[in-house]
């Protein structure tokens, strides 16, 4: 698995940190968007700052989007296909306001842009509901 992640890394530009890896390999295990404390409790004895640079940093190498909730910022894995100038992360970006949890929809989606006189590098699409796990215990 590491060596995987280590390829990963490597094929977006990014040296495969040991902080890099061990947060690539969390993020990978989550079906929800994670904010930058959710990732730090998972790491404890992590200092904050390079967990932040870690996700700055997949950021711009289009290894995670970020997805912007009112004041807080969440992190997710990106496709393979987004690098350092597209995110294809054009779909629908769901948070639940029962359990609090964010979650890309891909069932939702927008297809890739045609062909244009401009480039579009990203499309942030965000709703807020009730999820449908949710939505049955009610």
């Amino acid at each position: 698995m590491k060596k995987n992640i280590e390829d990963k890394l490597i094929h977006k530009n990014t040296k495969p940190t040991s902080m890099r890896i061990l947060v690539y390999d969390f993020l990978s295990s989550q079906e929800a968007a994670l904010s930058l404390s959710e990732i730090e409790n998972h790491f404890e004895h992590a200092d904050r700052t390079t967990i932040y640079r870690t996700l700055k940093t997949f950021e711009e190498k289009g290894i995670v989007h970020s997805i912007q909730e009112n004041t807080t910022t969440r992190y997710k894995l990106c496709h393979d296909g987004c690098n350092e100038n597209t995110h294809k992360d054009w779909h629908l970006h769901f948070y639940c306001k029962i359990c609090k949890q964010t979650t890309c929809r891909e069932d939702i989606s927008f297809r890739e842009p045609v062909q244009t006189d401009f480039r579009i590098d990203e499309i942030r699409l965000f709703a807020k509901g009730i999820c449908e796990s949710c939505l049955s215990l009610q």
